[in-house]
Formats: C-alpha cells, structure tokens, sequence
C-alpha cells in the first residue's frame, strides 16, 4: 500500500470512529466522474447588478481549470466546469442548478455566487449528494451545519464569514479612532443581515449602542434618506454592509451633506472597482479584506506569475473576485487529488474533513476543515484606500 493510500485509509477510518453514524447516513453523489473528467458547476451573476463580481470570479475559475488540466488534471482526470448565470435572481439560480444537477450531471457545485441565490438553491444540491464547495457568500448558512441533518454536511466555505470578519473589524477601528457613535448602513437580504448581526454583537461585547441601524433594498441606487439618517444619528463610525456602487452611493451622497464619518466596509467592499470608480470620493475609505489585494505591477513571484497570465488571458487587470474564483478551483483540486485515483464523492468528503492544510498563492489565512468545522478560517486584515490603492493596514484580526 502506497503512503498516500495508508494515510487516506487512516484518515477514513479515523473519522468514522469519531463522527459515528451522522456520516455513514450522508448521501454523496457519484455522478460527473468519468475515466476522463471531472464535470463540476457554477452559477454566477454575470448580467445582472453584481456581475461585477461574477465576470471575475468566473474568469479566475476558468484560470485554475486551464492550469489544473495543463498539469495532467486530477490523477489524470480533467475539469469540466459548467457555468450558468443567475443574473442574481434566486428564481434563475434554481432553475440553473436543477440543469446542472439534473442534465450536466454535476459531481460537485464551486464556488456559486450570492447569499440569496445560494440559500434558494442549496436544498437541491443536498438532496442530490452533491457538495456545495466554497460559495461566494460568507453567510453562516454556507458552513454552519445540524450533525441530525446528514445532507447539511455537504456545505464547506473558505471564505470569511460576515458575522465574524465584522465583529473583528469593529473590534479593532473602535478603540482605534476613538469611537463613540458606531453605526450600520446594511442590504436587506441574507448578506446584509450577517453583517449587521456582527456590528451589533460586537458593539454590545463591548458595552456600547449602535447609535443609528439602517438598511436599504438590493438594487437601489438612491442613498440620500440614508445618508440624512446617519448624519442626523450623530455616527462618527459607519459600518457597510454593502457591495460596489451602494458603497460609492453612500458616500458620495454623504459628502453632498458634509457628513464624513470613518467608513468601514464589510468583505465584499474591498474589491478595486471600488477605488477604481469611486475615485476620490473613497479615499480613506477602510475595508475588511480577506488577504492583500494584487496589483499586477507591485506583484511578485506566484502572485506576479499569476496576474500576468490572468492579464494575457482577459486583457483585464486581476482583481480581488478573480483571486476568489481561482481559489475555489484550486482548493478543489487539492482535496480531490487528496481524495486519490479511486475519487468518489465520500473519499473527497473524507479528503475535506480530514484536517489536511491547503495554502493558497497569495498568503491568504490557511484552508483546514475537519468532520465539525466546515468553515475554513476566521482571520482578516482591514485595508484603506490610499491614492486608489488598497492599502493593508493591520492583519491577523479576530474577535
């Protein structure tokens, strides 16, 4: 027996001592393996209003897939990913994956974008065996998981989670700029209210009251009620459960008033369309992040070899959401090879929850998972926008 096929032997053998029956009721679906490939799936907003996310975030999956194949696949075995766009509707989103379930015979669901349109469509991957791997969502509904529902254990994410990259973020700026009305301005769905639920357990953990909490509708693009909301609240800290342009909104309609509070954006705000667009209207501007944003002429080694490639491939800058979409494939690859030449969906359920470490190009916190915790890392950094460059300011944040 070769060590890799005695480790992966211990390994399962070890997780069926601890996790018990829970695992062994577990479904996990088979179908998308051939001799030849691997057929996986993905479904992104790629027209609707954050395709801005999902354009890149499908250019980085299909980089890592390219490199992955060029390199022999995985034991042999090439990637076939299958991409649908969901325009950011739940409705699309399910009709998207009961084709890929159903018809494209899917093997595993990578990285799909969005909190509601993951939540509308997760229940049809589980009843079907099919693991939903690393979704563009950091919502606890993504990793957090009942051991009574076995089918729930086919939810893993690698990214940071809301509720905890916020409390983090919140936990450091307030002592830091010396903050005394900390408020929220949050997107009224699944994303938005993580974030707010992380603002407001971490300012009453520090014996302190949101001074205003205020929300706005997905899609809008008028944000002078809220802005005249948070000023007359007297917030000189806001925190940002927002995405591209509602951020840009805010604070653009902000600066109309005179109204120039700290700015502290959840995960989703550190993104280069933000600098890029807003311009000097965000300078100054602070971000959770969840690892240093590349810039392809700063860049170096791996990271330095990797923007060039994606340039050459998309005539575009690299950006945070291509850093993202990349690394859903290649931490997929890394577990499925884990998984060994024989891959089925229980050995890369094994492979994932065995414990084994998977580090990223660009000196992101490390990916491990075991049979209780399907969530990779709770670390982050924040970052401001200095010159319309994102600039990290602190790293290695928890609350």
């Amino acid at each position: 027996m070769s060590l890799h096929m005695l480790k992966m032997s211990l390994l399962g053998a070890a997780l069926a001592v601890v996790a018990g029956p829970a695992l062994a009721q577990t479904k996990v679906t088979n179908q998308g393996i051939s001799a030849k490939e691997i057929v996986i799936g993905t479904h992104q907003d790629l027209s609707g209003p954050i395709k801005v996310w999902g354009v890149p975030v499908l250019n980085g999956m299909k980089l890592a897939v390219e490199e992955v194949n060029a390199k022999g696949g995985i034991h042999g075995r090439l990637l076939k990913l299958i991409a649908e766009d969901s325009a950011y509707e739940p409705r699309k989103a399910v009709l998207a994956t009961q084709k890929m379930v159903e018809r494209d015979k899917i093997f595993a669901m990578i990285g799909p974008m969005g909190s509601p349109t993951v939540l509308a469509a997760q229940d049809i991957l589980f009843e079907a065996g099919i693991p939903q791997l690393f979704p563009l969502t950091a919502a606890e509904f993504t990793y957090k998981f009942d051991a009574s529902k076995p089918q729930e254990r086919l939810k893993f994410n690698n990214l940071l989670p809301y509720v905890e990259s916020t409390r983090a973020i919140v936990k450091y700026m307030i002592p830091e700029k010396k903050i005394q009305k900390p408020c929220v301005m949050s997107q009224d769905d699944e994303y938005g209210k993580n974030v707010l639920d992380g603002f407001t357990q971490q300012v009453e953990a520090m014996k302190m009251k949101p001074a205003s909490i205020t929300t706005y509708k997905r899609g809008a693009s008028d944000f002078s009620a809220q802005a005249a909301k948070l000023k007359a609240d007297g917030c000189d800290m806001v925190v940002l459960g927002t995405i591209i342009r509602e951020t840009i909104g805010v604070v653009a309609e902000a600066k109309k008033i005179g109204f120039e509070p700290v700015w502290l954006g959840a995960t989703p705000v550190c993104v280069l369309e933000v600098p890029a667009l807003g311009k000097g209207v965000v300078e100054g501007l602070y971000s959770g992040c969840g690892f240093e944003v590349p810039y392809r002429d700063t860049a170096k080694g791996k990271v330095k070899e990797w923007a060039e490639a994606y340039f050459k491939m998309y005539n575009a800058e690299p950006n945070t959401q291509a850093v993202i979409g990349y690394n859903t494939i290649m931490t997929f690859a890394h577990y499925a090879n884990l998984a060994g030449k024989d891959l089925t969906g229980q050995k890369l359920l094994t492979a994932l929850e065995s414990g084994d470490v998977f580090q990223d190009i660009f000196a992101s916190p490390p990916t491990k998972f075991s049979n209780t915790n399907h969530l990779a890392s709770t670390i982050t950094q924040i970052s401001v926008i200095e010159n319309g460059r994102w600039k990290t300011v602190k790293d290695g944040l928890s609350f």
